[in-house]
C-alpha cells in the first residue's frame, strides 16, 4: 500500500521543512518540499495535517517493562499502549524487575515469549551485566540483545546483582569482544551509607524530601562516573551513563569525551523538569535514584544537552504498584510518605513528550533539536538508526502527529499504563500527540479527543545481528 502524510512542519535531520511523506509497505520512500510536489503524488490517498508537526516516532532507550514476573506492576501490553499514546514508537526494555532477570539466554527466551503479540510499539532488549556472568555476555549479543545494563550499587531487586570494580574487569573483555554498549547506573554505596548513617544519627525525618535528596549526594554519582570511565579507557567497550542528575560530572565527562573515549550520556524528564526545592515532603511520586536535584542543577543539565556533552533524554519509565509508593499506609505501623520506603521510579511513558516540551518552548528549543535527543540519539545508542530515529527515506514510517501549541491538565485519562499515577498529575502542560503511526499503520488515534488504539497489537521486536570482535 502507497499513501502520504502531508504537514508544514515535517520534522527531518535537516530542520522543519513543509513536506508531504510518502510510505510504502510501512516504509518511507520520499519527503517532497510541498512547493515542488511531483504530479505523481497528487493521485495518492494523503492526509493532510495541516498545522500539526510531523516528528519522527520516539525512540525510548530505557522502559522498565516489568514482564515476565511482575506484571502486576506493568506488562508488555500496558507499556506500549502508555508509549504510542506519548509518542514512542520505539520501547528498550530493561534486563531487571522481570522474574527471571535477562542474565541469560535461557531468560532473554522468556522474555521473547512473554512479550510476543502484545506490544502496540516495537521493542528491543537489554541484557543485564552482573556479578559472575561474565561468560553470559556473548551469547546473549549474539542472541540479539541491544547492549548490557549493570548496577554499581544494590538495585532494589535480589536477582539482578549489583556489579563490582573486580566482575567489571571479568566482564570488560567480553564487552569489547561485542562492540555493544555498557549502560550503568552510577551511584557507589560507600557515599551514600555514610550519608545515611549520619542522617539516621540526627534522626533525619524520612518524609521530607530534603533527607532523601541528602542520603543521595553527588559524590556517590561522581566516584561511580569516575570508576567507569577508568575502565572504559583501560578496556575500550562502549559506555553509556544512564539517568544521569548531577551536573557536577559534567566537566569529567567532557573530558572523557574530549579524549575520545565511546562515552555517552542520558538524563530524563524528571531532572529536567523537576527540581528539588520544589518538591514537597511526603511526595513520594517524585522519588527515584539518583535524586531529582536543585533548579540550579537543572539548569545546567539543559546547557550540557545544547552543547552535547550529554547525547540523549530517555524516560527511566519505572513503574509499580500505588502501594510501594507509600502513598497510603497498608500494614500496622507503616507511615505513609517516607521516602526510605517509598519504591524508587517515575512512570512517564505517556507525559515525557508533553513534559519536555512544556520546556523546550519556554526555553526556545526546537521541534528539531528535542527530536534529536528523543529518536535519533536513543535509535543510535540501541543500534537502532539504520531503521528508526528519523523522518527520511529508507527508515520506517514511525511517525507522531504532535499539536505544539495546545496546552491541557494532566488528569488520569492521559496514562495509559497499569496504574494511573504520576508526580505531574494536575500540571498544565504543552503539546498533545494527535496520532501515532508505526510503520505505517496508525496506532494511537487521538483525533476526536477521545484515545483509541485502533488496531491489534503489532509491535515487532529488533532482535540485532552482532559480530564478535576478535
Amino acid at each position: 500500500m502507497v499513501h502520504a502524510l502531508r504537514s508544514r512542519r515535517v520534522i527531518t535531520p535537516h530542520g522543519e521543512v513543509d513536506a508531504t511523506v510518502v510510505i510504502e509497505d510501512g516504509i518511507i520512500t520520499a519527503v517532497h518540499p510541498n512547493a515542488q510536489l511531483p504530479s505523481a503524488i497528487s493521485h495518492l490517498p494523503t492526509e493532510d495535517l495541516g498545522a500539526l508537526a510531523l516528528l519522527p516516532g520516539l525512540v525510548d532507550a530505557h522502559t522498565h517493562i516489568n514482564e515476565p514476573g511482575r506484571t502486576e506492576w506493568e506488562g508488555f501490553a500496558t507499556a506500549t499502549r502508555a508509549a504510542a499514546a506519548g509518542g514512542f514508537t520505539t520501547v528498550v526494555d530493561m534486563p531487571l524487575n522481570c522474574l527471571p532477570e535477562t542474565t541469560d539466554v535461557a531468560a532473554l527466551t522468556l522474555k521473547r515469549e512473554a512479550a510476543h503479540g502484545q506490544c502496540t510499539v516495537d521493542y528491543a532488549l537489554w541484557g543485564g551485566c552482573v556479578d559472575g556472568n561474565q561468560h553470559e555476555l556473548e551469547p546473549l549479543a549474539l542472541a540479539g540483545v541491544a547492549g548490557f545494563k549493570s548496577f554499581l550499587i544494590y538495585p532494589g531487586c535480589d536477582g539482578f546483582t549489583a556489579i563490582d570494580r573486580d566482575n567489571l574487569e571479568l566482564a570488560a573483555p567480553h564487552l569489547a569482544r561485542t562492540g555493544l554498549p555498557l549502560l550503568v547506573h552510577a551511584e557507589l554505596e560507600a557515599s551514600i551509607n555514610a550519608a545515611v548513617a549520619q542522617l539516621n544519627s540526627t534522626g533525619a525525618n524520612w518524609r521530607s524530601y530534603a533527607t532523601w535528596l541528602a542520603s543521595r549526594p553527588d559524590q556517590a554519582e561522581l566516584e561511580a562516573i569516575e570508576l567507569v570511565i577508568a575502565l572504559c579507557r583501560q578496556y575500550r567497550f562502549r559506555l553509556h551513563i544512564v539517568h544521569l542528575a548531577t551536573a557536577q560530572a559534567l566537566s569529567m565527562i567532557r573530558a572523557a569525551k574530549a579524549e575520545g573515549l565511546p562515552l555517552t550520556v542520558e538524563t530524563c524528564p524528571h531532572y529536567l523538569h523537576c527540581s528539588a526545592e520544589d518538591i514537597p515532603d511526603g511526595a513520594t511520586l517524585f522519588k527515584c535514584a539518583p535524586p531529582i536535584r536543585s533548579a540550579a542543577n537543572r539548569e545546567q543539565l539543559w546547557a550540557a544537552l545544547a552543547d552535547g556533552t550529554i547525547d540523549l533524554i530517555a524516560t527511566d519509565h519505572s513503574p509499580c504498584p500505588p502501594h510501594m509508593k507509600r502513598l497510603d499506609p497498608t500494614e500496622p505501623g507503616e507511615e505513609c510518605g517516607r521516602f526510605d520506603e517509598a519504591w524508587g521510579g517515575i512512570a512517564s511513558l505517556s507525559t515525557a513528550l508533553p513534559v519536555l516540551w512544556t520546556d523546550c518552548h519556554r526555553r526556545g528549543i526546537t521541534l528539531s533539536q528535542l527530536a534529536r535527543w528523543t529518536s535519533a540519539a536513543p535509535a543510535a545508542l540501541a543500534g537502532l538508526s539504520t531503521f528508526v530515529g528519523s523522518i527520511e527515506p529508507g527508515k520506517h514510517a514511525n511517525l507522531v502527529a504532535f499539536d505544539p501549541d495546545a496546552e491541557f491538565t494532566l488528569t488520569a485519562n492521559r496514562l495509559h499504563y497499569r496504574h494511573k499515577v504520576s508526580p505531574y498529575m494536575g500540571e498544565q502542560l504543552r503539546g498533545i500527540v494527535h496520532s501515532t503511526w508505526l510503520r505505517g499503520q496508525r496506532v494511537f488515534d487521538q483525533r476526536s479527543g477521545q484515545p483509541q488504539f485502533p488496531h491489534p497489537p503489532h509491535g515487532r521486536e529488533y532482535a540485532l545481528s552482532c559480530s564478535l570482535n576478535s
